[in-house]
């Protein structure tokens, strides 16, 4: 499984224009074969940030959906800090 996480920052007054303009992106990247998980969001303390999370099965989905994903034409966030990494097994929370 594949994790992809993180955050970006904007400034706050086109923080919400940031994130509603990956809402189509988002949508396909749920329905793409392999995708457990995407979400683009507002944070809900820092009015800057937005969170990023993404979870694929494995590196072909992964690949597979990087090829189409077409992402949306924004201006450059002020920071991004957004990592990749590989988990070999999950179980339940608690």
């Amino acid at each position: 499984m594949i994790i992809i996480a993180g955050h970006e920052i904007v400034a706050a007054d086109r923080r919400d224009t940031f994130v509603d303009a990956f809402r189509g992106m988002v949508a396909r990247a749920r329905d793409a074969d392999g995708c457990l998980h995407a979400s683009i969001t507002a944070d809900s303390v820092d009015p800057e940030r937005v969170d990023v999370l993404e979870i694929w099965r494995d590196e072909k989905a992964l690949k597979a959906w990087r090829k189409r994903a077409r992402g949306p034409r924004v201006e450059q966030p002020e920071h991004v800090e957004i990592r990749r990494y590989e988990a070999t097994e999950g179980g339940p929370l608690f």
